[in-house]
C-alpha cells in the first residue's frame, strides 16, 4: 500500500474523545431542559421540526444514485446478512429486553431501547471503520446505503408491529404522517435528483450542516416535550446506568454475532469487516427523525437509548477498527480505499 493510499485512511487519535456532534446534541438537551419550547413558541418548535424532517428524507432520496444501488446488488448475500443483522437479529434481541422492565428498565425507557433495534444502519461511520480496518469499503457503502432505504419502510411498519398501540404513538393516522413527513419526500428527492442532484453534490458540506442542524431541532423539538411534560423524574443515574449496561450487552452480542456468523457464512476477511461494522451499528441521523414522527409527545426517551448507543457504537468501533488494520492481510486481498470521515 502506498503512503499516498495510507494517508486517506482515516485515523483516530489514541485516546477516544466525545464525538463533537454528541457535544451538540447534548448542548441541545441542555438548553431544552433549561428554555423548553412552550406554548405558541412550542407550536413553532413543532411545525419548524415536521418540515426538518421532510427536509432531510428529501435530501436522503436526492442523494442516493439508483444506478450505484443496482449495481450494488451483485453483492446481494452480503447486503442480505447485513439487511438481517439490522432487521432480524436486532428486533429480537429487543423483544427479549421486555424481560427487563421492571427491574432493569422502565417502559418507557424499554420502549426506547426497542426502538433503537428496529432503526437502520449507518452509512458514513461503517464505511469509515471499514476503511481504517482494511475491509470491504464499497460493499460497506452499498450495504448501509440499502439499509438506510430499507429503513424507511421497514422501521416504521416494524415499530408498529412491535411497539402496537400502547405508546399513544401508532394509529391510522400516524401511518399516514409517516407516509407524508418520510415516504413521500425521500421519493420527491428521487425524482427530481435528476434535476438537483447535481446542485446536492456540489454543496455537500454544507448540506451536511443543514442534515445536522434539522436533527438537533427535531432533538430540542422532543426534549421540550419531555420538560414540559414533567417525565424526565423517571430518569434516574441508576436507570441511567442500567440502561447503559443493557446497550454494551446489546452492542457485544451484535458484534460477535456479525462477525463469527459471516465466517459461518463463508465470507472473507475485507467482507466481514464491512458485514460487522455495517450490521452492529444504528443510525442516529434516520433514528432521530423517526422517533419525532413515530412517538410524538413521547419522542424524548424514546430517543435517549439510541443517541447513548451512537456515541458508544462509536468508541467501541472505533477500538475494533485500529485492532482490525493491525492484521496481516492475505496476499490475494485488494481493499478499496476512499477517503471518508467519522459520523
Amino acid at each position: 500500500m502506498s503512503s499516498r493510499t495510507s494517508r486517506r485512511i482515516p485515523t483516530l487519535p489514541s485516546w477516544l474523545p466525545l464525538d463533537p456532534y454528541i457535544l451538540a446534541l447534548i448542548g441541545t438537551v441542555a438548553l431544552a431542559a433549561l428554555l423548553p419550547a412552550s406554548g405558541a413558541a412550542a407550536d413553532v418548535a413543532s411545525g419548524a421540526s415536521t418540515g426538518a424532517v421532510a427536509l432531510l428524507f428529501f435530501l436522503y432520496g436526492a442523494r442516493l444514485s439508483t444506478a450505484e444501488a443496482l449495481e450494488g446488488l451483485k453483492h446481494w448475500r452480503l447486503h442480505l446478512t447485513v439487511l438481517a443483522c439490522t432487521f432480524v437479529a436486532f428486533p429480537l434481541l429487543g423483544l427479549a429486553s421486555h424481560g427487563l422492565v421492571p427491574y432493569v428498565l422502565t417502559p418507557q425507557l424499554q420502549d426506547g431501547f426497542l426502538f433503537l433495534c428496529l432503526v437502520p444502519s449507518t452509512i458514513q461511520s461503517s464505511i469509515a471503520f471499514t476503511s481504517m480496518a482494511r475491509g470491504n469499503v464499497p460493499a460497506a457503502i452499498c450495504a448501509g446505503s440499502f439499509s438506510s432505504l430499507a429503513g424507511i419502510l421497514l422501521t416504521p411498519l416494524l415499530a408498529a408491529l412491535v411497539l402496537g398501540g400502547g405508546t399513544g404513538g401508532f394509529s391510522a393516522d400516524s401511518l399516514v404522517k409517516i407516509v407524508l413527513q418520510l415516504l413521500v419526500p425521500f421519493l420527491a428527492g428521487q425524482l427530481l435528483r435528476r434535476w438537483v442532484g447535481g446542485f446536492v453534490a456540489r454543496h455537500k458540506k454544507v448540506l451536511g450542516y443543514v442534515d445536522r442542524g434539522s436533527i438537533l431541532l427535531v432533538v430540542y423539538t422532543a426534549f421540550s416535550e419531555g420538560v414540559v411534560g414533567g417525565i424526565w423524574h423517571q430518569v434516574t443515574p441508576v436507570r441511567l446506568g442500567a440502561l447503559m449496561a443493557a446497550e454494551a450487552v446489546l452492542l457485544a452480542l451484535m458484534l460477535s454475532l456479525s462477525w463469527y456468523g459471516a465466517k459461518r457464512l463463508g465470507f472473507g476477511r475485507a467482507d466481514r469487516i464491512a458485514i460487522q461494522f455495517a450490521g452492529s451499528k444504528k443510525s442516529l441521523a434516520a433514528g432521530l427523525p423517526m422517533a419525532s414522527v413515530l412517538f410524538g409527545a413521547h419522542a424524548s426517551l424514546a430517543v435517549l437509548p439510541l443517541m447513548l448507543f451512537h456515541q458508544m457504537q462509536l468508541m467501541v468501533c472505533a477500538v475494533i477498527a485500529k485492532r482490525r488494520s493491525r492484521d496481516p492481510l492475505p496476499e490475494s486481498q485488494e481493499v478499496s480505499q476512499v477517503p471518508v470521515t467519522v459520523g
